[in-house]
């Protein structure tokens, strides 16, 4: 995760009595920038994070080290910390998903032989940076193996997976009659695994959080991660306690909970055009699967009638799709995840 954004242009640093001025380059405030929007993700997140490890850690030392207090401090003060960890490895993979992302030119009016080079060469290339991300989020649920994070990512890396080796053989004008697909059908097979496993554990992780922040001093350690963002305050200015906390987490959980529904209906929408063009009956299933799962994610008709246009069965069938899909029952916190 980048930590550059937010942080001053101009930096001081003591030397003795004098002050020296230093000052950071553009492009790295600029690269920040541009990956915080493209991947999504809080520049500020894991510091905080360890800020409120230190925190923790300074509160028990300044008080009986050997109470019953401060050992608990102690606890939450290492769970945070491996939170640190467990992010750092899952951003790191994240870089590789992103790099992996590169366009790699292909002369159309090269040879065949040329072509199929070319096209091996790009594919072995984007399947290793993709290797590389999946060693990084097991490294990370390995150091926190309840990070539903880097599990929804692993399945992730797993589905991007399968629709490389797909686009590959299609790229490759092979006889898909004939070719092999065991592997890929696997991939998505453990795609919907993870992301299975990672909502149930996500859906904890909000239940015993929606919990805690009910409790006493709930509020006290909840300003401390927000403390650099919002110092304590709501969006209004004025000191928010347990219950805008509470509000702000059911938005939170509103639109995780939306971006779950978003991607499991992709994946789900890809598997049923590969199952289509091999000829598989499960095909249907996957489809009509995936156009409920955008309707979770508060997707219009409009939009889930566009998205099937694109599938290979498109025919009579797209209206008749859409029809079905408006009986299907959504989730009032669910929010419209603009794409």
């Amino acid at each position: 995760m980048i930590m550059i954004s937010g942080w001053p242009k101009c930096l001081r640093i003591a030397d003795d009595t004098e002050y020296k001025e230093v000052e950071i380059d553009d492009w790295l405030f600029e690269f920040a920038q541009l990956f915080r929007t493209h991947v999504g993700i809080d520049p500020d997140a894991h510091i905080d994070l360890h800020e409120l490890g230190m925190e923790l850690c300074s509160e028990a030392l300044e008080e009986t080290v050997t109470g019953e207090e401060a050992q608990s401090l102690f606890d939450m003060a290492a769970s945070k910390f491996q939170e640190v960890a467990a992010l750092a490895f899952f951003n790191w993979g994240n870089v590789h998903m992103c790099a992996a992302r590169k366009k790699i030119p292909l002369d159309d009016s090269a040879s065949k032989e040329l072509m199929t080079a070319q096209l091996q060469a790009a594919y072995d290339w984007v399947w290793g940076k993709y290797s590389l991300a999946g060693e990084k989020y097991e490294e990370a649920l390995r150091i926190k193996p309840d990070f539903y994070e880097g599990l929804l990512a692993l399945g992730q890396q797993h589905f991007e997976t399968a629709k490389l080796k797909w686009s590959f053989a299609v790229a490759s004008k092979l006889d898909l009659s004939s070719w092999d697909h065991t592997e890929t059908i696997k991939l998505f097979d453990s795609a919907e695994e993870k992301m299975n496993a990672a909502t149930e554990m996500w859906e904890k992780f909000e239940e015993q959080r929606s919990k805690e922040l009910k409790e006493p001093g709930a509020s006290k350690k909840e300003d401390l991660l927000k403390r650099k963002k919002k110092q304590g305050t709501g969006t209004d200015g004025v000191p928010s306690g347990n219950g805008g906390h509470e509000e702000v987490s059911s938005d939170e959980a509103a639109v995780m909970k939306s971006q779950i529904h978003l991607f499991w209906g992709n994946m789900l929408f890809e598997r049923s055009q590969v199952e289509f063009k091999l000829g598989f009956d499960g095909w249907k299933k996957n489809l009509d699967a995936a156009i409920e799962r955008f309707k979770l994610a508060g997707a219009s008709e409009a939009d889930i009638s566009v998205v099937l246009k694109n599938h290979p069965s498109n025919s009579d069938r797209v209206e008749e799709l859409v029809k079905n899909a408006s009986n299907l029952s959504s989730d009032p916190n669910t929010e419209i995840l603009q794409r």
